[in-house]
């Protein structure tokens, strides 16, 4: 058990890492984008950001891994599930990134570099978004936690690769010998407890130290 735990947790980790970059990537592009440019740019981007927030994620995961994995997409095991937590998961950020863009936009330092000429992706990736990543990397930290939990759903649901050891994995196979075999349930478990709180309390560690009201 504790070698399945131990190869578990490097395949959950590479879900949560890899779904939590793309997600970020794209979540900072778009929202600083919504939130930088106006009219049907920022219109067309805000409405896909919200439509994306507002759907019901978890149930869409399951059912896309389902399909994916028998009719389209067969054989990629847990990338298949990191590309479809990439594509639902970025909307929590850009929202972010979009507010902080507009109020960072209109600030002195952004006004004195446009009048010295500078364009407009300039400005945006040069000087607003290395200026908001104090609050993504907080909630990068965050989505962490949450992309390694909603892999272990799915996989302990038996929508996950049966093929890859994961915490969710070793959680359902364990699940019908819980009374007589609680070892096999227990340690997983506990490797998730722990590694999802580690993440959170990184994440308000991160947001404590960020915060520069806080370190005065």
């Amino acid at each position: 058990m504790f070698s399945e735990t131990i190869n578990a947790a490097r395949n959950d980790l590479y879900v949560g890492l890899t779904a939590t970059l793309i997600t970020t990537l794209i979540g900072v592009a778009l929202g600083a984008l919504a939130g930088y440019f106006k009219g049907i740019v920022s219109d067309v981007l805000l409405g896909i950001t919200q439509m994306f927030f507002v759907i019901p994620v978890l149930l869409l995961i399951l059912l896309f891994a389902r399909v994916f994995s028998v009719l389209v997409f067969k054989g990629l095991g847990l990338t298949l599930i990191v590309l479809i937590l990439a594509f639902f998961g970025w909307s929590g950020i850009a929202f972010i990134v979009r507010g902080e863009t507009f109020r960072l936009k209109e600030m002195e330092f952004v006004q004195a570099a446009r009048s010295l000429g500078a364009g407009s992706y300039r400005l945006l990736f040069r000087h607003i978004v290395p200026n908001i990543l104090s609050p993504v990397i907080v909630i990068a930290t965050l989505n962490i936690a949450g992309f390694i939990l909603t892999e272990v759903v799915v996989s302990f649901l038996g929508f996950g690769d049966p093929n890859t050891s994961t915490w969710g994995l070793l959680l359902n196979e364990g699940f019908p010998y819980i009374r007589t075999s609680w070892w096999v349930s227990l340690f997983p478990g506990l490797a998730v407890v722990f590694c999802v709180l580690g993440f959170n309390l990184m994440g308000d560690g991160l947001s404590d130290a960020l915060n520069p009201r806080l370190r005065e």
